[in-house]
């Protein structure tokens, strides 16, 4: 049997069912006249025609028919899904992969005519202890009830405190 490798711009082409329509916009525009039937027989007065359900219908109508448009060769309920996956994707990043913590670093040291490398580990900062008496101010400030903590997100996902003393 042989075998021959299909190029990925024919597997990716979608099926036109009717005239330049693919299922997705036919199944687009169909989900109005299921709305419609729905609201006709289930939306009280039941099995009667009145204004509220016209107007439920238009509105349905033109919102299917507006996701039933192609843009750029994707149906607009594509371009939804997509700008909903990046507006709910995570915005805070734990990692930053530029850290030099328990990376070796590499040096190259050039004696006569010799070149060495020379691959050691960095060496992390160690944070500054507070004095005593920092230490008291910083209680005395923290359990005055006049003071409020508050926590600040931007939108790169950095943390800002601060500290507001409110005079009650």
């Amino acid at each position: 049997m042989r075998n021959t490798v299909i190029p990925a711009q024919i597997t990716t082409v979608e099926d036109k069912i009717a005239g330049n329509l693919n299922l997705t916009q036919i199944l687009l525009l169909m989900t109005p006249v299921l709305i419609t039937t729905l609201q006709y027989c289930l939306v009280s007065p039941a099995m009667e025609l009145t204004l509220f359900k016209m107007i439920l219908i238009g509105l349905s109508s033109l919102v299917c028919g507006i996701l039933a448009i192609r843009v750029k060769g994707r149906v607009i309920l594509n371009w939804l899904a997509v700008w909903i996956k990046f507006k709910l994707r995570p915005s805070f990043f734990v990692f930053n992969k530029n850290d030099c913590y328990l990376r070796e670093i590499e040096t190259t040291v050039k004696n006569n005519n010799q070149v060495k490398v020379i691959k050691k580990l960095p060496v992390l900062k160690t944070e500054k202890s507070l004095l005593e008496v920092d230490a008291v101010k910083l209680l005395h400030v923290i359990n005055n009830q006049k003071n409020s903590l508050r926590f600040v997100f931007n939108q790169k996902g950095g943390l800002h405190v601060a500290l507001d003393s409110s005079k009650k």
